[in-house]
This record gives structure tokens, sequence and C-alpha cells, in this order.
């Protein structure tokens, strides 16, 4: 069978792309949704990023199970959002200070203790082929699809039903709206604050571990290229909608995947440029959200972009 499907290549590099793109972005925001539904911002999910991408690399290269890797990228995350949550209960912290001291923070510690795993090979993550069907390795390659990719949708999904049907979600939605009316229940806003922070970096150290291990597949200083940064404008975009991040996640990752999209499609003059593609779509994004009226709706009432 000729495998040349033409120009129906972009398109499907494009999709195949956004799959393997995307889940960082879907992590990081999902961790973001849900410290900001708290009332409060993170900013620092970029270091808990590339700190998650070193140690979840350094501990599966150790241990020999990318599983492990994903397992101390969650816990080395979530002790950077546990950090994060307890610096900004204190009096008169800015959590937006904060959030930028402890990127600068967890960029350097990775960049520091990972500098011996830059050379050494840890093993992969498994990948699920959705592409059996088909003989055009195209179409193989785009429906490769990583197992952390399926628990990203299903955590989505997870994050949607637990805000609207469970009394842990209204617990953080009503913090998140009024601290007042959380302590006239009887609430202590601080404690859950601090929890869902550290909640959202187990999150994002989940994210970094993707990277590492799975898409590039390598742990190197570079790796991020501020994909945690961007997943705050995405959820932004996403209107604090667990579901609809995953839908903005995939946007973002396929406009990171439009540039290696038309070079493998053989389309070589000028593509440099689209792979700015994804730090043009979040000027867009804050560009088109930064009215008065637009940028506040469905934003808990407790973030400080509402103040």
């Amino acid at each position: 069978m000729d495998s040349d499907i033409g120009l129906w290549a972009i398109p499907l590099a494009i999709l195949g792309g956004a799959i393997r793109v995307s889940p960082p972005f879907l992590f990081v925001s999902l961790g973001e949704v849900l410290t900001e539904r708290s009332g409060r911002i993170n900013l620092g999910l970029e270091g808990t990023l590339v700190f998650g991408a070193m140690s979840g690399y350094a501990l599966a290269y150790q241990t020999g199970s990318p599983w492990v890797g994903v397992l101390a990228a969650a816990v080395a995350g979530s002790l950077f959002g546990l950090v994060h949550g307890l610096l900004c209960s204190l009096p008169r912290v800015n959590d937006i200070a904060i959030g930028i001291a402890m990127m600068l923070l967890g960029m350097g510690l990775a960049f520091f203790f990972g500098k011996p795993y830059i050379q050494p090979v840890a093993p992969d993550l498994p990948a699920i082929s959705f592409g059996w069907w088909s003989e055009l390795q195209q179409v193989q390659a785009a429906l490769r699809v990583n197992v952390l990719f399926l628990i990203g949708i299903a955590a989505a999904i997870g994050l949607w039903w637990m805000f609207r049907a469970t009394r842990l979600g209204l617990i953080i939605r009503v913090v998140g709206d009024s601290s007042d009316a959380a302590c006239a229940m009887g609430i202590r806003p601080s404690v859950v604050h601090t929890f869902a922070t550290a909640a959202g970096g187990a999150f994002a150290g989940v994210g970094g571990a993707y990277l590492s291990l799975f898409y590039p597949g390598s742990w190197n200083e570079g790796i991020s290229s501020g994909q945690g940064l961007m997943a705050v404008a995405l959820v932004i975009f996403a209107r604090w909608n667990p579901i609809a991040c995953l839908w903005a996640a995939l946007i973002f990752g396929g406009a990171g995947a439009l540039g290696p999209a038309l070079q493998s499609a053989g389309i070589s003059q000028g593509y440099y440029l689209f792979y700015a593609a994804p730090y043009v779509l979040t000027l867009g994004v804050l560009i088109a959200t930064s009215s008065p009226t637009r940028a506040v709706t469905g934003a808990p009432g407790e973030l400080s972009i509402t103040k």
C-alpha cells in the first residue's frame, strides 16, 4: 500500500503532535485550576515542572522503573506546593511574588542536582498504539498515546466531578470565592489553600515527569520551554474549568506541534517561525482576556486578579 498521503500528513502530524505535546500543559493547568479555585495563584509551577522532570528522570534511572519516577515527581511537586502554601500563609506575603521565587528556586535546584543525569538514559513511560487498524506509519505514529495522557483525561473529568458533586469540591469553591463565608462555616481557609497548592504542585510534577520520561524523553536544562507559565494563561482561557483545560491543552499542544508537522511534511521554508506558535497563542490569550469584564468571568473571588 502506498504510504504517501499527501497534504493529509500535515493535519495528521498536528493531531499526533497535539496528543504528544499536550500532557504537560494539561497536568500543569489542572494543578493550577485546583490551586486557583481555592483562591490562590501559583506562578511557580514552571519551576515545579522542571524539578519534577529532573527528579522523575533521576529516580527512573536509579530504579529502572518509569512509574517510580512519576511518583517521585509527584512527591517533589507536592513538596514545592506545600512550601509555597506555607509561605503564603504568613502575614503580608504576596502569593505572586512567592510563586516567582519558587519558580527560580525549582529551576536552580533542578539544574544543580540534574547535571549527573544529562547523559544517562532512563526507561521510557509506556504508550498504547491506537493506530493498529491502519498500515500507514503516519497514522500509527499519530495515534501512539502515552498512558499519562489517558490518566490526564481521567483526572480532568475527576476534578470537574469533584468541584460539582462532592463536599471537598464545595469547600474548595467556598474558600476560593469568599474567605469570610468559609470562616463563618467553620472552615480554615489557610489549610485549604495550603493543601490545594500542594496538590496542584503534584499535578505539575507529573507533567514534568512526562517531559523527561516520554516526550522528548530525556533530561536537559531547556526541557520545559516555558510550558509551566503558558499553562497559567491556559487556565484563564479555560475559565477555571477542568474539562475545558483538556481541550485548551490540546489546542496549545497542536500549536506546539505545528513546526515539526510542517517539517515532517517536507515544508522547510520558514517553518522555524511556526515553532513560536505556542508563545503567540499565549500572548493572544492574555490580550483577549485582559479586559476588565472578560478577564474575571468565572474567576474565584479571592484571586488577586479579581481585586
